[in-house]
């Protein structure tokens, strides 16, 4: 079982690596709309590397079935999270940082 060992705990370090960059993203982005994609994008892909990650180490039991669940639910109510709050940005009137230049297409 010591090969079923290294990769749940690579899983789980990739996953790690992931959200890391994913926090790095947030630090480093210039405006709200490119913090937002790299957080929300970069943190679902390693959540879900983590979850594998500890679905390996569970084996299969009903903790790897609630695991099951949580990435499910993770998988389908980030990007619509992150697609509100991106609505939320532009009505409140906050313009992605390539766009302040330009002519507003609001009419």
């Amino acid at each position: 079982m010591i090969v079923l060992d290294i990769a749940s705990w690579a899983l789980i370090l990739l996953g790690a690596a992931f959200c890391v960059t994913g926090a790095v993203g947030l630090l480093r982005m210039p405006d709200f709309f490119t913090r937002m994609h790299a957080a929300s994008v970069v943190d679902t892909l390693g959540a879900a590397f983590i979850l594998l990650g500890l679905m390996l180490q569970s084996g299969f039991s009903l903790v790897t079935v609630k695991l099951i669940a949580i990435g499910v639910l993770l998988f389908f109510t980030s990007p619509v999270a992150t697609h509100a709050l991106a609505r939320a940005a532009l009505a409140r009137g906050v313009e992605p940082l390539l766009a302040q230049g330009e002519p507003s297409s609001k009419t």
